[in-house]
């Protein structure tokens, strides 16, 4: 069969001439003509954002799941505070994967939005600062991490804030789930309140309190780790996990391999340690959830 003839370069062709012309057609305009041109086309702006969103919003709270329509209608109803999660990409011992801490941040940060009743979640930072990378130092010396520069990460931090103001958040919280990433939030959010007056950043560290969970857990549970297998996890981080991928912690792989256990605790079988990793997370829920209320209180 002979094939038609692609028209792509042709549609190519014309936009190379027809660009042009359109340039010199708006070089040609008087200064009243461009005014007027670009008053028509912020009044076609204006319109589209203030139009109804023609169907019905999506139940999330995630920013990048929602349209532009549903984040500026959720803002409208007083969702007003945006949360700021940092996690990380690092080694995090034979079983783990290296997002370890941005599985924590899924349930974490949807929880606390939902529990707030009035904030909505930032995609989750999940690059930060992880050791030298020239001369690899700490997590950097072990393949699959990934690190950014503090200068870049707090950057990247001020960036996210200040594009949520832009759009009329009044609180931006930031918490995280790792301890190289606490003194950059802290750091950023302080910066900001000095040139803010009509938002107000919010560093929460009690987010980040594990050995308060680890005890909460021994106290409420009834559960205490035995040994210390030596490796970056613990059987808190490991329940959480499998909370929203039990493929995270490579749960068949470990009860395959007579491996299904950490620190002394078994995390077999599944469904009893996912609920108890729920009932870990709701702690971490409720203790961050109320240290966002205390610190909004403060500054209103």
């Amino acid at each position: 069969m002979k094939k038609s003839p692609s028209i792509l370069p042709s549609i190519a062709l014309l936009a190379l001439v027809v660009a042009p012309i359109q340039a010199q057609q708006r070089q040609d305009l008087t200064p009243e003509q461009r005014a007027q041109m670009q008053a028509e086309r912020e009044a076609q702006m204006q319109a589209e954002l203030q139009a109804e969103r023609p169907i019905e919003a999506l139940n999330s709270v995630w920013i990048e799941e929602l349209t532009w329509m549903e984040v500026r209608d959720a803002m409208a109803v007083g969702k007003t505070t945006a949360l700021i999660t940092t996690g990380g990409i690092e080694q995090n011992g034979p079983y783990l994967a290296t997002g370890k801490h941005n599985y924590v941040l899924q349930g974490a940060c949807e929880g606390v939005a939902r529990a707030l009743g009035n904030a909505l979640c930032a995609p989750i930072i999940k690059l930060v600062p992880e050791g030298d990378i020239d001369e690899p130092s700490g997590h950097m010396r072990y393949p699959g991490t990934i690190s950014l520069r503090q200068e870049t990460y707090e950057a990247v931090l001020e960036d996210v804030a200040a594009s949520l103001r832009a759009h009329g958040f009044k609180h931006i919280i930031f918490f995280g789930d790792s301890g190289g990433n606490q003194s950059g939030m802290e750091a950023v959010a302080a910066r900001l309140n000095e040139r803010w007056h009509d938002a107000t950043a919010h560093f929460i560290p009690e987010f980040y309190r594990y050995r308060e969970v680890h005890e909460w857990m021994n106290t409420e549970l009834g559960i205490a780790e035995t040994t210390n297998d030596g490796i970056h996890d613990d059987f808190v981080i490991t329940s959480i996990m499998m909370v929203t991928d039990p493929t995270a912690v490579r749960y068949d792989q470990r009860v395959a391999a007579g491996k299904a256990t950490i620190n002394g605790l078994s995390i077999s079988p599944k469904e009893e340690v996912i609920q108890t990793g729920k009932k870990l997370l709701d702690f971490r829920i409720r203790q961050t959830v109320n240290a966002i209320q205390a610190s909004i209180g403060g500054t209103q």
